[in-house]
């Protein structure tokens, strides 16, 4: 069992996928991309159980993308400002990584709180129907950090230690090799949340008011990153204070706090049935 550890070396091949001349294709786009179009394909496929239409939510996806990419990106500048300062025009280099999942979210739900209003159309019942695509999309997109030999732990010497290039490694850390592969850790969180969110959907959906399986989303997700958090080395902080467990810790309090709320309303596919 030794050997075959010691055969075996958990490490990034490269951030490059794909290299013709001066044209290159990065793991880290292509992870990006196929969260966003696999996820689009299964929000679709949920829209009807909601009586949405399909369309609809691949409308919703593009007003997505306009809002998520943006707010992700500007949030990691923002807090990481003194590595742009003389570089600005690295501040759009997204396809070198660098991007913050609470500013995705945060920009996405304001791109969809827009496109509801637009739309005269539920934002909460859009928010369920987002709600697994965008768990799902996390686990697969954190494969790029993976590629990028970014978003990794505190150093370790378990089994699954990740060896990071020297290249890569944080200031102070340059003569330890492995670290907690964290990338992997909150992929299988975000999979285990994805099947919880789908076993809600499909199992007591009908009887969830709008809003609330997003709000579990919330609390199930912030749960695993508030836990993972504390293993990173490279987090963006604010102060003293590691800025993902501040959001983490803020969106499982609005979460519970959103659950009470929808608990309290009156569930319109109920009243529906009255009426008639």
């Amino acid at each position: 069992m030794d050997f075959l550890l010691a055969a075996f070396e958990f490490t990034s091949p490269g951030p490059i996928a794909l290299e013709l001349g001066p044209l290159r294709m990065y793991w880290y786009g292509i992870f990006i991309a196929s969260a966003v179009l696999i996820g689009v394909q299964l929000s679709m496929a949920l829209a009807p159980r909601r009586n949405i239409d399909p369309e609809l939510m691949g409308d919703l996806a593009f007003a997505l993308v306009l809002g998520a990419l943006p707010g992700a990106r500007l949030y990691y500048v923002l807090f990481q400002w003194r590595d742009y300062v003389g570089h600005l025009e690295k501040m759009i280099a997204i396809w070198e990584g660098g991007i913050a999942i609470h500013g995705a979210i945060l920009g996405g739900m304001l791109a969809a709180w827009g496109f509801a209003r637009w739309k005269k159309t539920s934002f909460w019942q859009l928010a369920d129907l987002v709600a697994p695509s965008l768990i799902l999309g996390q686990a697969i997109g954190r494969w790029g950090n993976f590629f990028n030999s970014e978003a990794y732990g505190s150093p370790t010497e378990l089994p699954w230690k990740l060896l990071i290039p020297v290249s890569r490694r944080m200031p102070g850390f340059e003569s330890i090799a492995y670290y907690h592969p964290t990338f992997l850790y909150e992929s299988l969180w975000n999979l285990g949340v994805f099947g919880i969110l789908m076993t809600l959907f499909f199992k007591v959906g009908h009887r969830l008011k709008p809003g609330m399986l997003f709000c579990v989303y919330a609390i199930a997700y912030s749960g695993g990153r508030l836990w993972i958090e504390g293993l990173r080395t490279d987090s963006l902080m604010a102060g003293p204070l590691k800025m993902a467990q501040l959001v983490s810790l803020t969106a499982i309090a609005l979460g519970f706090v959103g659950l009470w709320w929808f608990s309290k309303m009156e569930n319109p596919q109920r009243a529906n049935l009255r009426g008639k």
